[in-house]
């Protein structure tokens, strides 16, 4: 099943202690990367959580966030750093001094990291809880991924599609083509009057009719369409797969554009890269 590199969840809970939120969002990008932001008495955390964000993604711009507020009421066990305290208050003193204007306001203080906390006992047991919540948020996470990664497999496929029946479509005007090219050639020969012995003749349009033919194209082409199925079959990550089979794809449309003689092979040409192109589009964000 393949996956979307795009993606959003969130998970709240409430204990006595207060309440605490996880975020976790994604963009695509060709390696994985993760930005982790924490209160700073949960830092510890970090570590954890990048090692589980790593065992489950292997690609994508993670940023990973923690909301948290204390119950003050409930939980009572706050421990008030004095002496930090102090210094701010001596600090706001001074900067009120010299600019002579505003005033102290207490509660701004207590707001300044480090300066309530709570006792380290309790710390153990919220973070043992943060870390079941944020489990929730990853599986909600990777599930949203999986959805839109369904969504982007029938896309592709319906693409696929669209490549087969174009491919289709040169094969049965390639006779055609060359019938046209062959009556077109000659038909400018005998306006020019020039005439050439008939071996020599056959030897040319034989050479112009390989020049334009494109059978091996469409023979890899097709190829290429039921490897993309395959890949798309997966359960591992196969963004990078995929990449490299637009690569592929893109090599043969251009081509059979290249070698067209006909107005008709060159609009499947152009159709054929029009698929190609929003394929690709869709495959950034594949993980």
């Amino acid at each position: 099943m393949i996956r979307s590199m795009t993606a959003f969840a969130r998970h709240e809970i409430k204990c006595i202690w207060g309440t605490a939120s996880w975020e976790l969002r994604s963009v695509n990008q060709r390696y994985l990367e993760t930005y982790i932001r924490l209160p700073e008495q949960f830092r510890s955390l970090e570590s954890v959580i990048r090692e589980r964000i790593c065992a489950c993604l292997t690609r994508g711009k993670v940023e990973c966030n923690l909301r948290f507020n204390f119950n003050a009421i409930s939980q009572g066990a706050f421990i008030l750093n004095e002496k930090l305290a102090q210094q701010l208050v001596v600090a706001a003193q001074w900067i009120k001094m010299q600019s002579g204007e505003g005033e102290i306001d207490p509660l701004a203080i207590l707001r300044w990291p480090g300066i309530m906390e709570v006792a380290e006992q309790d710390l153990d047991a919220i973070s043992a809880e943060l870390l079941v919540a944020f489990d929730i948020t990853l599986d909600d996470f990777i599930r949203t991924r999986e959805t839109e990664g369904i969504a982007l497999k029938e896309m592709i496929e319906q693409r696929l599609f669209g490549v087969i029946a174009e491919v289709a479509n040169i094969r049965q005007q390639m006779p055609m083509v060359i019938v046209w090219q062959r009556k077109r050639i000659l038909s400018k020969l005998e306006e020019a009057q020039v005439q050439l012995d008939t071996n020599r003749l056959e030897q040319e349009l034989v050479m112009l009719a390989q020049r334009v033919d494109i059978a091996e194209e469409l023979d890899r082409l097709e190829v290429h369409v039921r490897e993309t199925f395959n890949i798309l079959t997966k359960k591992e990550a196969v963004g990078r797969r995929l990449d490299f089979m637009m690569q592929e794809f893109n090599r043969e449309s251009n081509t059979i554009a290249s070698k067209s003689v006909n107005a008709s092979v060159t609009a499947s040409s152009i159709e054929l890269k029009v698929l190609i192109e929003q394929m690709r589009e869709q495959i950034q964000n594949v993980e």
